[in-house]
């Protein structure tokens, strides 16, 4: 493969994060004394964005605008002050992040985590790795698998479609980079099955992180 850029997910592609969403969210719903969800709950309620995270957590009776606006205000909150305390980088991803810089391949992130949040966990776990750029949920901007982030990201580093690929966990990854028309790799560790990853139709699949750099 011909790469300059690679476009990471955060959330099931990076950094195991599941168990820091899930218990934020739990929290939120103890406020209001409603059922919480398990940590196999949770795998299947992320990837699309902060109100559609907390949207499934909620009762169906209860998904109502107003309801999710709450729930997502207080949800934020709770996440941004604990996102860190079980949140941890997958095995021999800082090593895949440092090769890939020493190739001087460019590195971006693309999540649907809302942007604060994104930044600070990129911040926290891979201070010493340039992201150009590192973009989460912003006003105004479609959540993937709109491949407007994509798009975004391909102007912005002046990448040729050819030279630049796309990394991440799910269907909905896959989606993007097929919607931007650039490479796609799934990889198989984070929250979603590898038949998702198959269905969706990501060009190549990758169990361990040093896979990927073997690919480029």
């Amino acid at each position: 493969m011909n790469t300059r850029l690679v476009i990471f997910d955060l959330d099931g592609t990076l950094l195991h994060t599941i168990g820091d969403l899930a218990v934020a969210c739990n929290a939120a719903l103890a406020l209001r004394g409603l059922p919480q969800h398990s940590y196999d709950d949770y795998c299947g309620f992320v990837g699309n964005g902060i109100m559609r995270l907390v949207e499934r957590a909620l009762p169906e009776p209860l998904r109502s605008p107003d309801n999710v606006a709450l729930m997502r205000a207080d949800f934020v909150r709770y996440y941004t002050e604990h996102i860190d305390v079980r949140t941890k980088p997958y095995p021999g991803i800082p090593e895949l992040l440092a090769g890939l810089a020493q190739r001087g391949v460019r590195l971006a992130v693309a999540s649907n985590k809302f942007q604060t949040g994104t930044e600070k966990l990129v911040r926290r776990f891979f201070p010493d790795i340039r992201f150009d750029p590192v973009f989460g949920q912003r006003e105004g901007v479609p959540l993937k698998p709109d491949p407007a982030v994509a798009e975004e990201i391909l102007r912005l580093t002046a990448t040729p479609r050819e030279q630049a690929l796309f990394v991440g966990d799910s269907g909905i990854d896959i989606l993007t980079a097929k919607a931007a028309g650039i490479r796609s790799v799934g990889v198989t560790w984070g929250f979603r099955a590898r038949a998702e990853l198959e269905q969706a139709g990501a060009d190549r699949l990758v169990d361990r992180a040093e896979e990927l750099l073997d690919l480029l």
